[in-house]
């Protein structure tokens, strides 16, 4: 076993050294073992931030990190939820795209890594059987240690970038010979795409009986999982915003975010998914949360990830979650007016009325002077 079998548990290598260990997953969850745990997390992680990698890696021995990808496939198989298993293997794509881009810059060379730690490009390229449809341009003066410029068939781009957006359609592209040109930082987004495909693939097994073997075994850490997916709170379209009648919780992040204080995942997600809730695009979360520490880029991605299931899919927890990880204390009794973030604006919304002017509506006015 090695690091990079931990880091990239989709590769076959890691797929065969799982299966060599001989380790059965249903014994390693009856036991209860570490990597069930982090099984969990990775699944949570995925759904509430958008990627799979914890913050305490130092936590978690190798053999716990590479059980924990099937032990995850299982549980977000058990989740019944095509969004969901579309969310984790987009994490799950976005955590290996990040841990490449670290693996080169570290080795200083697009051709040289670590055996035993690292990926390097033209393996990730192999490995997802993409060989001969992505090479480097060779006409193009350029450093050959990491070019930054790539040639890919037609036919394999536009498998790649469906559904990438306006931007990515074959007349926005310089298409010559059959051969579409991408940049380096372009090459990535749509390798993500291919991993995230292979993530995929197989999801959800068949034939797993919740009431039975380790599906049962995993009770406890899927009800923890669809209580985050199940609380959708009961209230109509909201397209308007109005800071001053915000629920505390969302108040407190927004403040610890303008302190420059960086939010932890679940409460990003938590925020992102509120605004987003409440009818803001990503542009204008940006501008919202501009004079804060939340990274645009990170914004747009997280944006991007919610507002495809908006106020139905992902919206923000309940408060009595929220209360859990600390974020909400129900503070002037709130909880009495709604006990769901949306549910409680909506109807501060409706009890205010007339006298209201949109955020938005404020923007304007300013940028027009």
């Amino acid at each position: 076993m090695t690091p990079r079998d931990a880091r990239y548990p989709f590769l076959a290598a890691a797929r065969e050294t799982v299966t060599e260990t001989g380790v059965d997953l249903g014994t390693l969850v009856a036991n209860d073992e570490p990597a069930v745990d982090r099984g969990r997390e990775r699944v949570e992680r995925a759904l509430l931030s958008g990627r799979v990698d914890t913050e305490t890696p130092d936590e978690w021995r190798l053999e716990d990190e590479l059980l924990s990808y099937p032990i995850a496939r299982i549980l977000v198989s058990l989740l019944d939820s095509p969004a969901a298993i579309e969310k984790y293997a987009a994490a799950e794509a976005k955590t290996a795209i990040e841990r490449l881009k670290a693996d080169l810059d570290a080795a200083g060379s697009e051709l040289r890594s670590t055996p035993d730690a690292s990926l390097d490009r033209a393996t990730l390229i192999s490995e997802l059987g993409l060989d001969g449809a992505i090479t480097p341009e060779a006409d193009t003066p350029q450093p050959a240690a990491a070019p930054e410029w790539f040639q890919i068939g037609v036919g394999t781009y536009l498998d790649l970038a469906t559904g990438l957006g306006d931007d990515w359609r074959l007349v926005n592209r310089e298409l010559s010979d059959g051969q579409v040109r991408v940049d380096r930082a372009e090459l990535f987004r749509l390798l993500r795409a291919a991993i995230r495909r292979r993530v995929a693939e197989g999801l959800p097994f068949e034939g797993l009986d919740e009431d039975e073997g380790i599906a049962a075994e995993l009770a406890g850490e899927l009800t923890e999982l669809r209580r985050l997916l199940s609380e959708r709170p009961t209230v109509g379209e909201i397209d308007f915003v109005a800071r001053e009648l915000f629920p505390p919780c969302i108040e407190n992040l927004l403040q610890k975010a303008e302190e420059g204080i960086e939010l932890e995942p679940i409460e990003q997600f938590t925020l992102m998914a509120f605004l987003t809730g409440i009818g803001m695009d990503a542009d204008e979360i940006v501008a919202f949360c501009g004079e804060s520490s939340l990274d645009p880029e990170g914004i747009r991605y997280q944006i991007e990830y919610l507002q495809a299931d908006r106020g139905t899919q992902y919206p923000p927890p309940s408060c009595e979650t929220l209360s859990t990880y600390g974020i909400c204390h129900n503070e002037d009794d709130h909880w009495k007016v709604a006990g769901h973030p949306l549910a409680y604006y909506q109807q501060r919304l409706e009890a205010t009325g007339e006298g209201l002017v949109d955020w938005r509506e404020q923007t304007a006015g300013v940028d027009s002077e």
